[in-house]
């Protein structure tokens, strides 16, 4: 599994998953562009000053526009690998139609906006591409979405972008998947739920192998797939 001289872009790489898919990107000789939204994760960000490591502060990827001249200043594109987006818990009684619209742009429109410029990308190269969404558990699994239903519906039009891409374009040889995690093993969650038993969560790491091995070229024939990666919750 080889990504040298390879294009690869990572939204939400500075984050925790989108950490540990950028090492092992990195590890396999890919460059790897970030767009970054949220400048607090930077410094703490384990590939700062990786050579290949290539951060644009300032991209909001809910603005069309935004994410159009990101791409093309990418260039060609192998592999376009989605993690970024957004979380809400609350009673269906308590949600608001703001805070529902907020999620499905979050999740739904940055997964839709980023995978239709990565494909414009790809094409460029013609020999196919990449592109491996994130999804979540209750988007898969809706019953295990109770009082989260804006997130959970999000992440199911995650579900259903990934799988009519992934038809779609199966006859140009771009792969097109996704993974679905439960609670990911992080600080953040561990903060969230600390009675909880963090040895059943998946770690970042092992969900990032997963991912890497989708965007592979050694992935010669997955398409259209919704892995689980719910460790042994």
């Amino acid at each position: 599994m080889s990504f040298k001289n390879k294009q690869v872009v990572v939204t939400g790489g500075t984050g925790a998953l989108g950490t540990a898919v950028v090492g092992r990107l990195l590890d396999q000789g890919a460059t790897v562009h970030i767009p970054v939204f949220n400048e607090d994760e930077v410094p703490r960000f384990a590939h700062n000053e990786h050579e290949r490591v290539v951060m644009v502060s300032h991209i909001d990827l809910t603005d069309e526009p935004v994410v159009k001249r990101f791409y093309d200043a990418v260039g060609e594109v192998w592999a376009s690998i989605h993690i970024a987006g957004g979380f809400d818990m609350s009673p269906i009684a308590e949600t608001s139609a703001a805070a529902f619209d907020k999620q499905m742009a979050m999740n739904a429109k940055t997964c839709f906006l980023c995978s239709r410029e990565a494909v414009r990308a790809m094409r460029g190269l013609g020999i196919g591409g990449r592109i491996v969404n994130v999804a979540a558990r209750p988007g898969v699994e809706p019953r295990q979405g109770a009082g989260m239903v804006a997130y959970s519906a999000s992440k199911a039009a995650v579900v259903a972008i990934t799988q009519a891409m992934g038809e779609e374009l199966a006859g140009e040889g771009i792969w097109v998947n996704a993974v679905a995690p439960s609670i990911l093993d992080t600080a953040a969650n561990r903060a969230a739920m600390p009675d909880a038993d963090f040895d059943v969560w998946p770690k970042p790491d092992e969900v990032a192998a997963t991912i890497v091995h989708l965007a592979s070229p050694d992935n010669g024939a997955a398409r259209g797939a919704v892995v689980p990666v719910y460790g042994k919750v």
